[in-house]
This record gives C-alpha cells, structure tokens and sequence, in this order.
C-alpha cells in the first residue's frame, strides 16, 4: 500500500487524505494541531493517521504541500527538508495575499515572472516539486463529475517520474492531465486560481473546472 504525507490540515489537505483514502492509500495528515484533527481522525479508518509535518513527510512515499502559499517555505523547512530529498511533492498550493480581492479578483504576492512553485523549488533544489490541484475548488478535488466529462488538471514539474506518479494519482482521482512542461510553467497555472475564483467571488458560482480542448 502506498503511503502518502499531507502536509497541512485545512480543507484541502482533508479533502485531499479522504481522497487517497479512499482510493486505497495509507495517509499521514501533516498538522501544527493535532487535537483538531481528532473527529477526523475517528472518522477516516485504520489507514489513516495524524503526526507532526516532519513525521508526515518521513512517512509518505508521495507528499502533498496544502498549506496557506505564504506559510509554504516555512512548513517545508518544519517537514525536515532531508526526509523530502527525491521525494515527489504535490504542489496544491497558489500565492494569495492577505488583501481582499478587487472587483472578485484575487491578489497575489508573486509577479508573472516568478511562481510560488519556483521559490519552493528554487529553495529546496533537491525536492521534486509538481504543481497540481490549484486550479481547482477543494469540492471538486477528487472525482469530480461534470456532463463534459472529466475535467483538464494543469501541472507542471522539472522530474518526469515525478510528473508521471502524480499523472496515475490524477488517473485515479477522475481527472484528464495535461502536463505544461517545467517548473516555469507554474507562473500561468497558478494564476488559473484566480480565474476560478472570478465567478464564485462576483456571482457565487462555485460549480466548475478546466478543460482544455483540442483538435
């Protein structure tokens, strides 16, 4: 059984460990407060289990970053950056500030030239970081059932095998991958959370995805 490690225990990082959960993985969730993982702890079964984020990065085979984007370098260096050396980490997470959105636009602290991902990869070289689940509301995570059929999860990632773990996890989760290249690749998929927040902001309409069309 492959075991995964949740770094971060918000809505996210639940939505993401029910979902590996219930596809047959072993899960740590990652979290600063373990009390408040208690109810779902009870809830999630024997494969499920909760520890520090350094005791969840040494025991997943394959990561999972879920944290806020300004906490992410620093709950990278709270997971032991050792035990995430030549690992695969699931990047899910976008650079929004604490500013209010204008007009329902989200804002972000990083520019077009540089992505969070870049930062993450830039300052742990030897983690194989790979964008994937930030274009997208937690709802809709994990088997997500539109009448287009399945919806287009963008990622992006400088380790092929990496990509190509996270591409079967994406398989099993319901969703069509279409892999954007390296980690440069991040600056346009990050910013495809803001796009996705526009009509939910404005509107209120959560109920949508991606799907990129060809010929």
């Amino acid at each position: 059984m492959q075991k995964i490690g949740i770094i971060g225990s918000g809505v996210v990082g639940k939505t993401l460990a029910n979902g590996f959960l219930r596809h047959g993985y072993s899960v740590k969730v990652g979290t600063s407060n373990a009390e408040k993982l208690s109810e779902w702890k009870s809830n999630a079964g024997t494969n499920a289990s909760v520890g520090s984020f350094s005791e969840a990065a040494s025991f997943g085979d394959i990561i999972v970053l879920a944290v806020k984007g300004n906490a992410s370098l620093e709950a990278v260096k709270k997971s032991n950056p050792s035990a995430l050396t030549g690992k695969t980490v699931i990047d899910a997470t976008n650079p929004i500030a604490d500013a209010p959105p204008q007009n329902g636009v989200l804002k972000f602290f990083t520019d077009l030239n540089e992505s969070l991902m870049e930062k993450l990869q830039q300052a742990y070289p030897d983690i194989n970081f790979v964008k994937a689940f930030s274009c997208v509301g937690n709802a809709f995570m994990v088997n997500p059932d539109f009448p287009g059929g399945k919806p287009t999860m963008f990622i992006c990632g400088n380790n092929e095998e990496s990509k190509s773990e996270v591409k079967i996890i994406l398989d099993k989760f319901g969703w069509e991958t279409e892999d954007m290249g390296k980690a440069e690749s991040a600056r346009a998929i990050e910013p495809l959370c803001i796009l996705w927040c526009i009509p939910g902001i404005q509107k209120g309409q959560w109920m949508h995805a991606f799907k990129l069309l060809k010929m």
